[in-house]
């Protein structure tokens, strides 16, 4: 570290280059919270006394902002090292333009922004977003030609949004990376990077850095979203009924992770869906998940759904267990909805310390457990009538399970969806899928997507009835 007598010395030689007097230096220093006066300043510049390390310091700024607007290349040390200075290139830079700028920024011009925040980086960038229905990658307006959606089935791009990891390419002459659009752990897109030369592709840290920006922006995607719907629109395949704009608002998001607990959840049909719905809630010690199904279809089912949604959320934000939120249900749908409306659904609750799991099934299908990648049981037990239709007394069912455990809470669209000849999907189908997609090593997310798809196909892309599915996996020790 420089002396004070070696900064002192240098701070005179600068002082001679600033091109200023004596006076103009001491308004300067006192503007910046200088405690000396005029005297002391003297008195410090020729050796005679010594002014406080903090206020020699506030000299050295009061020089070397001097000296940065004569464009001079000396520089006064102070007393203790700084920070560097904003960055103007590189990574760091592109992340602070592109948080800076979308701060006041509408979502439409998102798409421009993430390109922008790219050549800062010295690539080119495009912003693919997953429609609802994740079957098509779509790119965001961003002033540039537009591109036709890109299938998630079949292609490159569409692997790196499965397996959510960056893949390189160099198709059509044009080197490129594909990164994933992730915010925590909800598949959001693909990142489309085009890099000047086919070596860049192996640039380990221009990769890293296309994945800290794939972060950014796909957090920009979900917190940007709310404010417009340029975002909203781009991923929708059609417009939605009444009832699935109202079901969608309550939805979290589709996939959540902890470092042991992994989420994924879907609904179909996406743009029509009534009465289905499902929530989750993830602590440092327990996990909650939820699977709701109105009865009937339309606007008076989702909204039924979404009153069972607030009832149950309301009372576990409380800090109560999941007979309450049941008892909670039923008193929205017995007082809110006339005659005999009802809701069916599982409730469930895992203590992840223990692995013990606590769950009311309300005239809904049974979970499946998954061990060792095999259906192993059915969890029949903690059974009652529907939600709204009794509030007497029931009991709150146990189950124990183990680090490395599936389990699949589904509505009744899911296996009773009819092919042309009238045979259902069926519970045996369900459970050979996800045996096969446990052998496969498929990860939640990609699980319920393709499931969800099997189905649909399996009805001719038209479901008579909401499907739903929530997957969780509890992470191996």
């Amino acid at each position: 570290m420089t002396s004070a007598e070696d900064r002192r010395t240098l701070l005179r030689a600068a002082f001679g280059h600033a091109d200023l007097g004596l006076e103009q230096l001491w308004l300067r220093y006192f503007e910046l919270g200088g405690d000396g006066d005029l005297f002391d300043l003297e008195a410090h510049l020729d050796g005679l006394a010594s002014l406080p390390d903090v206020d020699g310091d506030l000299l050295a700024v009061a020089v070397n902002e001097r000296l940065d607007e004569l464009s001079a290349a000396r520089r006064v040390p102070y007393s203790r090292p700084l920070r560097p200075p904003r960055p103007t290139t590189g990574p760091l830079a592109a992340l602070l333009h592109l948080l800076e700028a979308a701060r006041s920024a509408p979502p439409d011009r998102l798409g421009p922004l993430a390109a922008h925040a790219g050549r800062v980086l010295g690539v080119d960038v495009a912003v693919h977003v997953v429609d609802h229905e994740q079957r098509w990658l779509l790119r965001l307006p961003d002033g540039r030609t537009c591109t036709e959606p890109v299938a998630v089935d079949g292609t490159l791009p569409g692997r790196v949004f499965q397996a959510g990891r960056l893949l390189p390419s160099e198709a059509g002459g044009v080197p490129r990376l594909w990164v994933p659009l992730l915010d925590g752990a909800d598949r959001m897109g693909v990142l489309e990077v085009r890099v000047a030369a086919a070596r860049d592709l192996e640039d380990p840290d221009l990769r890293e850095q296309c994945e800290w920006l794939a972060s950014m922006v796909a957090h920009l995607v979900t917190s940007m979203g709310v404010y417009g719907d340029v975002l909203e629109r781009t991923r929708r395949g059609r417009p939605r009924s009444p009832s699935a704009e109202l079901v969608w608002q309550q939805l979290p998001p589709l996939t959540a992770a902890t470092d042991s607990f992994v989420l994924a959840g879907l609904l179909e049909p996406s743009a029509d869906v009534g009465g289905d719905a499902f929530d989750y809630a993830l602590g440092e010690d327990a996990v909650w998940m939820t699977v709701l199904d109105a009865m009937g279809h339309g606007l008076g089912a989702g909204l039924m759904s979404a009153a069972s949604l607030a009832a149950a959320r309301s009372t576990r934000r409380a800090g109560r267990g999941i007979h309450d939120q049941a008892r909670a249900i039923d008193e929205v749908i017995g007082t809110t909805f006339p005659g005999s409306a009802f809701v069916t659904g599982v409730l469930a609750e895992l203590d992840v310390t223990s692995g013990r799991l606590r769950y009311v099934r309300a005239g809904h299908p049974p979970p499946l457990l998954l061990r060792d990648g095999r259906v192993v049981k059915e969890l029949s037990a903690g059974g009652r009538v529907p939600f709204g239709l009794e509030t007497a007394g029931f009991g709150v069912a146990e189950e124990v399970l183990e680090p490395g455990d599936w389990l699949v809470l589904y509505t009744d669209g899911i296996t009773e969806a009819r092919d042309a000849a009238g045979r259902w999907f069926g519970e045996q189908r369900l459970v050979e899928f996800l045996t096969r997609a446990a052998a496969a090593g498929q990860p939640p997310p990609e699980t319920v997507r393709r499931l969800v798809h099997a189905v649909l196909n399996h009805q001719d892309g038209v479901l008579q009835d909401d499907a739903s599915i929530l997957v969780a996996s509890w992470a191996e020790r």
